[in-house]
């Protein structure tokens, strides 16, 4: 015999409420390989996001920096044939690892305090990737001031699994009824924003299903309307 589900509470429409005053920050990285400590970190985007007055949660703003790789890392062909990036392109317009980071951590420590939350969270889609390759470049640099957890994360992979029965982001967004561009993938700005367009359809399905029950609960059941 299967037990019903506890009642759970309508999830919050503050975000800073939302995720136990953790705030979401959707990140991609595009590396010259799979090896955070030698692989060079060649782009990085952070999309920021926001909170309807009636709990959706939506995309707000997309940081980026190209980065120039870090003295004596490694670069896979292999990897730039799949990214399409030219590590040595004369308007490529790249930044030191440490100002690309700085780029990166003020808008988000900015939204972060906006909305009363805590601490930024690492949203992505094979997120530990992502994660690893920022806190390898935080070592290198030495930086004191990153607004992320060092290891919790939210995983589009798991999530999307979940929600839809796809783990491939392509694949996830199709179900999703969202768009995916195989053409533009592998940017670091795109595959950010598809992966926020994805969490947040994720983070709004659950809101619209909680909602969906609890006003089917409050309705009449035929035993009150004969009742009465």
């Amino acid at each position: 015999m299967v037990s019903p589900m506890n009642p759970t509470p309508l999830p919050s429409a503050s975000l800073s409420d939302r995720f136990r005053g953790f705030y979401p920050v959707v990140v991609d990285v595009e590396t010259g390989g799979f090896d955070c400590e030698g692989d060079a970190l060649l782009e990085i985007a952070a999309v920021l996001l926001d909170m309807t007055a009636d709990g959706r949660l939506v995309r707000k703003q997309t940081v980026s920096s190209h980065v120039v790789p870090f003295p004596g890392s490694n670069i896979d062909p292999r990897a730039l044939e799949i990214t399409g990036i030219d590590p040595t392109h004369p308007l490529r317009a790249a930044l030191d690892e440490r100002e690309a980071l700085d780029h990166i951590f003020d808008p988000v420590r900015k939204a972060m305090k906006a909305v009363d939350c805590t601490r930024a969270v690492l949203v992505g889609h094979n997120a530990a990737f992502d994660l690893s390759f920022v806190n390898a470049a935080i070592r290198r640099t030495g930086h004191k001031r990153s607004p992320f957890h060092p290891f919790s994360t939210f995983d589009t992979v798991s999530l999307a699994g979940l929600a839809f029965g796809q783990t491939v982001l392509g694949k996830a967004l199709h179900v999703a009824g969202l768009g995916w561009d195989s053409k533009s993938a592998h940017s670091a700005v795109y595959d950010a924003e598809q992966t926020a367009d994805l969490f947040c359809a994720i983070v709004n399905r659950w809101r619209e299903l909680h909602l969906t029950a609890a006003d089917f609960e409050a309705r009449p059941t035929i035993e009150t309307v004969a009742a009465d």
